[in-house]
């Protein structure tokens, strides 16, 4: 059947699976060889292949099985992909294999599936390798699966055994989240209803194999409106050019829209939008893109753009289902990294929740996942990702856990609940007492209330503990003499601690005048305290005067206020020095972030 390609057609990603001698091989070189995908010499070279293997007719599973020991086998080991096209569709062809011990292989296969072909041998029926199929397709939420019942030929095309296959199967489905679902009986090696319909199921009325191919419709078309672009590259050919490249994982973006970086929650307009062939005013899911801000904004790989009012959960704590690839079995004790799109954060395997027993659907407690295991944990990560379930968006909802050692892939996940509330036991561990000090008016309460709430959007637990709030509550009995103001900075620093302590990220906005106190502060925080010194001038807090507190020591009515009548010592070795004096507060805040996001990263 001759076939004219047509390079404006849609890219259709399909799976296949079918357990041992099901004929799945056999029937994708039935697609290649009938749709005219196979170059002469190829199609010449394995007519002399299965002549030499003793074979009458040329072996087409011979073309989808590429590897040395799939072909000694009869067997498919590996994930090998095939390309053919008709003037409706173009498609990808991931053939996949079936057997138990290649469950990860099947996974990577359908991970970006558009669509799945299950295979049966209909003179088995639905084996529970078939049911394995079903359940690893639905567990990817594979939105359209076609069920091949095929070597017909052998049960003499019977429409009872086809129907009894297809109601077997149908039970199966309704406990899993399988909707378009469709049943073609066909004869692989014969090519019945492979690409054209076939006289000998007269009591068929459906589609072709092929046919049911060119009705797919791509994932792409499928995705959420929420835009989700992962920073990949930051482009920097000259000083004049700054652009930040990525794939358009959902969503629609255009030239002028308004944007969120995350996660340090700058809002920027897209100046300017690039595809690969040029400038463009619009670009669409799936699309490869390069954008330029309306100004400089600090923002790297592992970053991303979403629209202000539709920002996908931050978090650190997700319960997922993952695929074990590795050899060596799962452990809660054992560092892992996790990348989703393209950022990429430390994780721990906080807990297995259960094991799957993908034939039965039973649920097994096991203390670890060993390869090929299919199970639902919980993971914690060292920084916020961003995250969506796997249901509502399949890019922003999956990951991979790596070893960071080896840096080899140990296990696919699919995140099925992510809860920004929640703190994992890597955030508890890393906890800080950021200390802002300084003389009244430096912007010490400013900067950290902007900081607070900068930090709640990135996913991170974040609160501010102010001097003058627990002035009123539990220091309510201090006076201002050196002895109650050192008390006042005691019981302020341990309250502080115990916050660090549960995996807060606290800021502290006291003056804490005197070195003396600032080091006994050190002392009860530890290695989680952060001292930063919010420096301005006594001329420049004088002219802010936000509470008229200077006029006030000015005048005589306040004595032994610091910086006119007692003294400000400037800190001896802050960690760091936020100047405040011609900066405003959105630059000033964003500073102080990056200084708290390495610290974090290094705690």
């Amino acid at each position: 059947m001759a076939t004219e390609f047509n390079p404006d057609a849609e890219i259709i990603r399909i799976s296949t699976a079918g357990s041992v001698d099901d004929g799945k091989s056999t029937l994708l070189g039935r697609l290649l060889v009938d749709t005219d995908s196979v170059y002469e010499d190829h199609f010449e070279n394995l007519r002399r292949t299965s002549e030499h293997r003793g074979e009458t007719e040329v072996n087409l599973a011979l073309l989808a099985d590429g590897l040395k020991a799939e072909r000694e086998q009869g067997i498919t080991i590996d994930v090998a992909y095939r390309y053919f096209s008709t003037p409706k569709k173009r498609f990808i062809l991931a053939d996949t294999p079936g057997h138990t011990q290649y469950t990860r292989n099947m996974i990577t296969g359908a991970s970006t599936a558009d669509a799945a072909m299950i295979l049966i041998d209909a003179r088995h029926g639905m084996t529970e390798q078939s049911k394995r199929h079903a359940f690893i397709t639905s567990l990817l939420r594979v939105p359209q699966v076609i069920v091949v019942i095929n070597k017909m030929d052998l049960v003499e095309y019977s429409e009872e055994v086809f129907r009894e296959i297809e109601a077997a199967f149908r039970v199966y489905s309704q406990r899993l989240t399988i909707t378009n679902l469709s049943f073609i009986p066909v004869s692989a090696l014969l090519g019945e209803n492979v690409v054209t319909r076939s006289e000998k199921t007269p009591w068929y009325r459906g589609p072709s194999v092929l046919e049911r191919l060119e009705e797919l419709t791509p994932e792409a078309k499928r995705t959420p409106p929420d835009v989700r672009l992962p920073i990949q590259y930051v482009i920097r050919p000259d000083q004049n050019f700054r652009g930040y490249m990525g794939r358009l994982e959902s969503g629609v973006i255009r030239k002028g829209d308004e944007m969120t970086v995350l996660p340090s929650g700058q809002s920027v307009t897209i100046r300017q939008l690039f595809e690969l062939d040029g400038e463009v005013t619009e670009a669409s899911a799936g699309s490869n893109v390069l954008v330029t801000f309306d100004r400089e904004v600090d923002a790297s790989r592992g970053d991303m753009l979403v629209r202000p009012r539709n920002l996908p959960t931050i978090t650190q704590r997700i319960e997922a289902v993952i695929c074990w690839m590795a050899e060596e079995p799962s452990s809660t004790a054992k560092p892992y990294v996790l990348r989703q799109t393209t950022r990429e954060v430390s994780a721990s395997l906080e807990e297995v929740v259960y094991r799957f027993e993908v034939e039965t659907l039973h649920r097994d407690e096991v203390g670890s996942l060993k390869m090929n295991d299919i199970g639902r944990v919980v993971i914690g990560t060292g920084r916020p990702i961003f995250m969506d379930t796997y249901e509502h968006n399949r890019p922003l909802g999956s990951f991979l856990l790596i070893d960071p050692v080896s840096n080899g892939v140990v296990a696919a996940g699919m995140a099925n609940r992510v809860n920004a509330s929640e703190v994992s036991n890597a955030s508890r561990e890393k906890g800080l007492v950021v200390w802002l000090t300084g003389l009244s008016g430096a912007g010490k309460s400013t900067v950290s209330d902007a900081l607070v709430d900068l930090l709640k959007r990135e996913g991170l637990d974040a609160a501010r503990l102010d001097g003058d709030d627990l002035r009123t509550g539990l220091n309510s009995d201090l006076g201002f003499t050196p002895e109650d103001r050192a008390e006042n900075l005691r019981r302020s620093a341990h309250v502080a601690k115990l916050f660090a302590n549960l995996g807060h990220i606290t800021l502290c906005s006291f003056i804490s005048p005197l070195n003396a106190d600032r080091r006994k502060i050190r002392e009860i925080i530890g290695d989680r305290y952060v001292e930063v010194y919010v420096r301005a001038s006594l001329a420049e807090c004088e002219r802010r005067d936000p509470k008229g507190l200077y006029k006030k020591a000015r005048s005589g009515e306040i004595r032994q206020f610091t910086g006119i009548s007692s003294t400000f010592e400037e800190p001896e070795s802050p960690d760091f020095v936020l100047n405040t004096e011609g900066v405003s507060i959105d630059e000033a805040v964003q500073v102080l972030a990056n200084v708290i996001r390495k610290r974090l990263e290094n705690h």
